[in-house]
């Protein structure tokens, strides 16, 4: 039996499910193709037979990775924002955190995971992320009085996307996070001091 290294077996567990779910996006994200249960096995640290104990297939695998990719980058946007004082920082604070995502290679995991991932996991996922964050940016422009709200949403959202084409060919995140920024902070801010 292997040796458990958190004070209780349902912790050991869940650390190494996780172990296993980071080693599966560092090969994706370093290959582009869906690994192999040992390669995943072996970059975890555990023998292949103890996988089984947490995933039967690679598909199963691979549709929790999914599942894991989405929700963690929607928190992560959604934690900067509330940690943004105003509605004007907080929609830059979305922006700026989209980026910071798309530059660690978020984005690109994302990519392939819905080249590789079969049927529609990846899609619906997609989908429900995006559903997911635009919910605090239109709470963000609501409180900015912004009479178009979904409008707006989107095209600050057109705007992370040529922001992530841009860093994913090569450009630093600091010159496309200025751009964004000179586009987008004059109008939060005159937002801003038309509110009451």
């Amino acid at each position: 039996m292997p040796r458990i290294r958190a004070s209780t077996v349902a912790e050991h567990r869940a650390a190494q499910h996780r172990a296993l779910l980071d080693a599966a996006r560092e090969i994706l994200a370093e290959t582009g193709r869906p690994p192999t249960l040992a390669r995943v096995a072996a970059r975890a640290g555990l023998a292949r037979p103890s996988l089984y104990q947490y995933f039967r297939s690679s598909r199963d695998l691979l549709n929790a990775v999914v599942e894991d990719v989405f929700p963690r980058w929607a928190a992560r946007v959604a934690a900067a924002m509330d940690a943004a004082g105003s509605p004007a920082d907080r929609v830059l604070a979305y922006v700026l955190t989209n980026f910071e995502l798309i530059t660690e290679g978020e984005h690109a995991l994302a990519t392939v995971l819905a080249e590789v991932v079969p049927g529609d996991t990846v899609a619906e996922q997609t989908r429900a992320m995006h559903r997911q964050l635009l919910e605090p940016l239109v709470e963000a422009l609501d409180g900015l009085g912004v009479p178009a709200v979904p409008e707006t949403a989107e095209m600050i959202n057109a705007i992370v996307f040529a922001g992530s084409r841009l860093i994913e060919s090569g450009t630093d995140l600091e010159t496309v996070w200025e751009s964004a920024r000179a586009l987008l902070e004059p109008f939060v801010r005159a937002r801003a001091e038309t509110e009451p």
